[in-house]
């Protein structure tokens, strides 16, 4: 018992630093696929601020961006997709229901450059694009609304009262990490939308897709130059943005909470390690006796001095191993409740083990070596 009450502390440490680490990284490892689900190595263009008198306006305030713009981009180095984007919210109507969601218009290369695929049907084409054509793909919650327990595909919607011919179904994204529902949306080709649902002449972005993360950085810069040169205006009226700064944002601030949570169960590592020495002190006392008989019988002070310390080892050891075994149970106990991913690196399973260990030598060594330094007569005269 008194063993056990003595390990307590390494397990809870352990415990606390496992479980920890395991429920961070997993919210990591979520975050970070939720912002893979945008798409990768993407690089997203955004219209200008403004200045008009007294008023200012920062990005995405002012229509700076046009459909040269997105042309120009195009023809950039190391740039494999682009998409023009208009959007804005419309009633949409179809089978005797309507509902109110987001329509975009974007280029065939969308779902490329959104790692979104097609369930059913096809995304319209470049030649739908220059025809005007009347073409859609919608999203699973529009599609669960408009035809519910029906196949989509082949049936009208009507924006504004326009007619659009549905071909084609995304796959179901969920949620994103800002909370917008992903599947509430209906995209139609860019020039359908800005000639005949909004009749507007400018963009409200450009997504742009380099070629790999590598590129990212060159085809920012290139993007950067080209609009300057286009827009010969004295101040940049546009914001380039990639994903790979998102991810960076919001990994360091996960990995910098799951540090923080770690070092704060690390004071109970500390705490455990106090309460094995408090007890090998103890214990020490309580067997002077025995040593001083080891002693009598040949026994070196090495000898006393390693029997203590692989005690005091031994116990926080232990200890880590079931504080491990917890840790990992707890996280996924909790994971299954609140339904949400963990991971537990194995190098913080092989850093908490390590640290058991170097607990106990640390806090067995004083004990161990004051049981050491004890004279063998008076050890034997004890009691």
């Amino acid at each position: 018992m008194r063993s056990l009450l003595t390990m307590l502390g390494v397990i809870i440490g352990v415990g606390a630093v496992i479980g920890s680490v395991s429920l961070t990284s997993g919210a990591t490892k979520q975050v970070e696929d939720q912002v893979s689900s945008l798409g990768s190595s993407v690089i997203t263009v955004f219209s200008g601020n403004f200045t008009s008198g007294g008023m200012r306006g920062g990005w995405g305030s002012a229509p700076t961006l046009t459909l040269g713009d997105a042309l120009a981009i195009m023809s950039l180095t190391n740039v494999v997709a682009v998409s023009p984007e208009v959007r804005d919210r419309q009633q949409v109507l179809a089978n005797g229901l309507n509902w109110n969601t987001q329509v975009l218009g974007e280029s065939p290369d969308y779902p490329q450059i959104r790692n979104w695929t097609i369930a059913e049907g096809s995304m319209f084409s470049d030649q739908d694009v220059k025809t005007l054509a009347k073409s859609a793909v919608i999203g699973k919650t529009v599609a669960d609304e408009l035809f519910p327990n029906e196949n989509p595909i082949g049936q009208t919607i009507r924006i504004r009262n326009l007619p659009f011919l549905v071909v084609g179904l995304l796959n179901s994204k969920g949620f994103n990490l800002f909370g917008q529902d992903q599947d509430d949306i209906v995209i139609v080709p860019y020039s359908s939308h800005m000639h005949r649902i909004t009749t507007r002449t400018f963009l409200n972005d450009i997504l742009v897709q380099a070629a790999n993360d590598k590129a990212i950085d060159g085809v920012q810069q290139e993007i950067t130059d080209t609009l300057l040169a286009r827009h010969r205006s004295k101040e940049q009226d546009f914001t380039v943005r990639n994903q790979l700064e998102l991810m960076q944002a919001v990994t360091a601030t996960s990995r910098a909470m799951g540090f923080l949570l770690a070092g704060v169960a690390a004071v109970s590592l500390v705490v455990g390690g106090i309460g094995i020495m408090n007890i090998m002190l103890v214990s020490v006392t309580e067997r002077t006796r025995e040593i001083g008989i080891r002693m009598a019988v040949g026994a070196r002070a090495a000898d006393i001095l390693v029997q203590f310390l692989i005690e005091a080892v031994t116990l926080s050891a232990i200890g880590g191993t079931i504080g491990i075994i917890g840790g990992v149970s707890f996280s996924k106990i909790v994971a299954y409740v609140r339904d949400m991913p963990t991971v537990t690196p194995v190098m913080w399973i092989i850093i908490a083990f390590i640290s058991s260990a170097l607990i106990g030598i640390v806090s067995g060594f004083y004990p161990a070596w004051k049981a050491s330094k004890l004279d063998p007569i008076d050890a034997l005269r004890y009691e």
